[in-house]
Order: C-alpha cells, then sequence, then structure tokens
C-alpha cells in the first residue's frame, strides 16, 4: 500500500526521544522498501538550534548504529529531511514554519498534503493546532491536512473532553488522528481476519461457548528513566485505559458492514460504551491495585518502586492492575473479562487467552482441560489452540494438545512495525486503527470510578518484582473456579509457567 505522491511530514518535537527512536526509523524503512512517494519532505519542528545540516547529522549517526543500515539509502533519505526551529507555544513564530513549508512546496512541486506528528509533551497538544490554524495551516483547499496526536489523550474524563473541544476548534475529525501503537501490531490487527475471516469460530465468539475472557499485558521492566511521569500515570492510565481496552474492543466486537474506518470503529465505540459501569462492590471486590517491592530476581536485588528515580518516598501510584469486568449486550451478557498489567513482572508478554465452555458430558474429559485460543500480540506473536486428544495406551483417557502459528514461520517475510504501519495508514487516509472522539471518551467514563477510587483510601497490595503481581489478584478467579494463565516468553510452550 504504497503512499500517493506528494504526502509530506511535520514532525513537531523533532529533537525530542520519539522522534529519533521510532519516527524517522519508521519513516526510513517505508522509504528504504519503496513505500514512500518519489517526491515527498520531512520537516523537523522544535525548539532546540540545529541548522539541516546539523539535523541530518544528528539522525545519520542515531540511525547508523542500527545493525546492517545501508548508509548510501540512509544517505538518499537525508535529503528529504529538513528542520526548522522555532517556539512551538508561540504563535508568531508560525508564520515562519509556514513561509518555510510554502518554499518546500515549491521546491518538491507538491500540492499542499500535509501529516502533522505531534511528537511533544501533551502541554501542547491543544496549542499547536490554534497555532496552525492562525496561520491556515490546516485549511484543505490546497491538499488535505492530518494531525496525529500520541497519547495521553487527556488525564480523566474531563480533560478529555477539554483537548477534544480545543482539537474540534481547528479540525474537523476525519482530519485528526489519534495513536495508538497497539493498534499498529500485526497481531492486534490479526483480531479482526481471525474472527471474521473464518466461519469455524464467529459461531462459537458468544456466551454460548465462552467460558471467560483474560488479557494480559505484562512488563519485565520496572519505570526505569519515566519515574517522574509514571507516578503521575500509573498503570490505569499507562496501560489500561487505552491500549488493553482497545484490545478488549476488538476481541469483544461485532463484524462491521465493512472494513473502513468508519464501520470498523462504530462497532468499536458499540462494545466500549456496554462496559458495565463499576460499582462501588466493582471497586472493593473486583479490582485489585499493586506496587512492586524490592526482590532479588535471577541474582539482581532490583529496587521496589518507591526506590525509583523520581518516584516520591510514600508514592501511591499503582504499577499493577487487575480486574474483572464484564460487557452487557447480547453476545457476552455473563462472561467475565478478565484484564491486568503490570510491571516487573516474570517476563513481557501481551496476550488475549479464550476459554471455552468445558463439554457438557464429561466421559471424555476427566483429565483434558477445558479449549483454550491463546492469541499472542508479543513477543513471539502467533496463536496456539489447546484441545484434548486421546493419550496413547488402552482406555480413552484424554491430554492437552495443541496446534500453532507463528508469525516467525513465515520466513522473509518482513513485518512492519507498528508506527511504519501506523504512519503508511496516516499518509494514505486510512483511519482504521486510530481511536475515534467518541471512544476514547467512553474508555474515560468506564475508568472514572477507578480515578476517584484511587484518590481516596484504597487498597494498594504490595507485590515482589519478578511475580505475577498480588497474590490478591488469583482470587479474582480462584473464587470463580478459574485461574490466571502464567505465559512463558516461548508461545508455544502452552503449560504454564509457575513462578
Amino acid at each position: 500500500m504504497k503512499v500517493p505522491d506528494n504526502s509530506n511530514v511535520v514532525i513537531f518535537g523533532a529533537s525530542g526521544d520519539l522522534n529519533f527512536r521510532k519516527l524517522v526509523p519508521a519513516l526510513y524503512h517505508l522509504f528504504s522498501t519503496d513505500q514512500l512517494p518519489a517526491r515527498f519532505f520531512i520537516l523537523g519542528v522544535s525548539r532546540s538550534a540545529f541548522t539541516d545540516t546539523e539535523f541530518r547529522q544528528a539522525i545519520s549517526s542515531q540511525m547508523l548504529k542500527i545493525e546492517g543500515m545501508d548508509s548510501q539509502r540512509l544517505s538518499e533519505f537525508m535529503e528529504h529531511l529538513y528542520y526548522l526551529s522555532i517556539n512551538t507555544a508561540d504563535e508568531h513564530d508560525y508564520g515562519r514554519l509556514k513561509e518555510r513549508l510554502l518554499a518546500l512546496y515549491e521546491q518538491y512541486q507538491a500540492p499542499h498534503n500535509t501529516l502533522y506528528y505531534l511528537a511533544t509533551p501533551p502541554s501542547l497538544f491543544g496549542v499547536i493546532p490554534r497555532c496552525l490554524a492562525a496561520h491556515e495551516l490546516n485549511k484543505e483547499a490546497e491538499g488535505w491536512k492530518r494531525l496525529i496526536v500520541e497519547k495521553p489523550i487527556g488525564y480523566d474524563f474531563e480533560s478529555a473532553v477539554a483537548l477534544d473541544d480545543q482539537l474540534h476548534q481547528y479540525f474537523e475529525e476525519h482530519q485528526i488522528y489519534r495513536i495508538d501503537h497497539y493498534l499498529g501490531k500485526e497481531t492486534v490487527q490479526n483480531l479482526l481476519v481471525f474472527r471474521f475471516a473464518n466461519g469455524m469460530f464467529e459461531p462459537l465468539w458468544s456466551r454460548n461457548f465462552i467460558d471467560y475472557v483474560e488479557i494480559t499485558g505484562a512488563e519485565l521492566l520496572g519505570v526505569e528513566e519515566r519515574g517522574g511521569y509514571y507516578d503521575g500515570s500509573g498503570a490505569l492510565r499507562d496501560m489500561f485505559q487505552n491500549h488493553l481496552l482497545q484490545v478488549l474492543a476488538m476481541i469483544a466486537m461485532e463484524p462491521p458492514a465493512a472494513i473502513n474506518a468508519d464501520a470498523t470503529r462504530d462497532e468499536v465505540v458499540k462494545v466500549l460504551q456496554s462496559l458495565r459501569p463499576l460499582s462501588d462492590h466493582d471497586l472493593e471486590h473486583n479490582l485489585v491495585l499493586g506496587q512492586y517491592t524490592e526482590s532479588e530476581v535471577r541474582g539482581d536485588t532490583l529496587p521496589g518502586y518507591r526506590d525509583e528515580n523520581g518516584v516520591a518516598s510514600e508514592s501511591r501510584t499503582e504499577t499493577y492492575l487487575g480486574l474483572k469486568l464484564q460487557i452487557e449486550n447480547w453476545r457476552w451478557s455473563g462472561v467475565p473479562f478478565y484484564v491486568r498489567t503490570g510491571k516487573r513482572l516474570p517476563t513481557r508478554v501481551t496476550e488475549v487467552v479464550i476459554h471455552f465452555r468445558p463439554t457438557p458430558h464429561p466421559v471424555f474429559s476427566q483429565n483434558a482441560p477445558a479449549n483454550k485460543l491463546i492469541i499472542r500480540i508479543q513477543p513471539d506473536e502467533g496463536i496456539v489452540m489447546n484441545f484434548g486428544l486421546k493419550k496413547p495406551g488402552a482406555g480413552f483417557e484424554a491430554e492437552d494438545v495443541s496446534m500453532d502459528f507463528r508469525y516467525q514461520d513465515l520466513g522473509e517475510t518482513k513485518l512492519l512495525s507498528a508506527y511504519e504501519r501506523l504512519l503508511l495508514d496516516a499518509l494514505n487516509g486510512d483511519a482504521t486503527l486510530f481511536a475515534r472522539s467518541d471512544a476514547v471518551l467512553a474508555c474515560w467514563k468506564f475508568v472514572a470510578p477507578i480515578l476517584n477510587y484511587k484518590d481516596g483510601p484504597m487498597a494498594l497490595y504490595g507485590y515482589a518484582c519478578g511475580t505475577w503481581g498480588p497474590k490478591e489478584a488469583d482470587a479474582l478467579l480462584e473464587r470463580d473456579g478459574r485461574r490466571w494463565r502464567y505465559p512463558c516468553k516461548n508461545l508455544t510452550n502452552t503449560h504454564y509457567c509457575e513462578l
């Protein structure tokens, strides 16, 4: 899906880490695989004082550290890279931006098709669109204009509404692309194809055949150098409110009328609006918040959360969240969804496990677990189906076996990274994998009771680094006669990786 001719990118916050580590490498890969047009430019904008040459040198020195980098191809890419130093919070400086863009449009003999990427602090998310509009850089008379906004989209429901109102003062909804890099992962997108392109699964995808669903977003690392940011965010805002609720929606959505942005996002919103509001009982009994404590893991002593740089010594910020929730619609009524996310867990893994109901006649199932479908989003991306077969020997004792597919089995096929895919889609005007305004607000509305609960004297449980979280999270399932799956880094190890 090659980008059409004359599509250009302006990156605000171009001197920052996100641009150097993710955005420029992603754009370079699209260029090196001939998915960008012959005529395009990338203009970096930031306060830092760089000339075009200095900016190219800084980017090039970083890119050359990538193993197998083609220096000649990189040099060709750098010729499309430019830089402008302005005060991005000063409306008057945008006159200089307009002059530079007009000169580049003329140089490349291009219409004014421009993708603005806000790789900036959230405090500028409302400022930059206003400044662009003041100089009519949001107008589409001479070419499309699109705006990519990074998370966080607000800090709570009220701030998300305020930001939404700000954005819509200057850009139409069809111009706004709210990016969630989780939705750019190949396995997340494959959820739609897996569900709706295979007749064998869709009839089973409901309360009639599914017992429960669990979604895990586990991180091996702690907060690293992000302590200051994370202490004001926590697991709820950092992972659950955006990434994991979006994954849940794609698991639970109805078949869209067509595979396009409007139809697909309509169905996503319906799921998020069908989440049963969390009651006081849910907050007390179906929610577990935890914080990692110092522990020795594989011979290394790992610090507790409160000992991390930038974290308050008496912080009550959660680094773990476990929640049992319900979707109130025809398909999912009565099926619990168990969602957990945390830092300093035993491995880095994101996966969904569909637990099917046991067979109603137990003759052949005394020793075989109920069927499970494991959808691995990262790492070792793939799908495993667990089912029962006869154990060799006399009698009819059943045992658990599996069939699996892994993306690495595709051999030479190169998967686009999340940012590559999402940048490509934005340049092509495909908003399917970007969050729509109503979906963002539905997520914030659902988590609002948890945010209020956190502000009070809520229970916060400790868990040692390298474990699967507080033991209280196990009780969420055990009291229902269920248990979490403890995933291994290797997808095809389908047995529980016990602690």
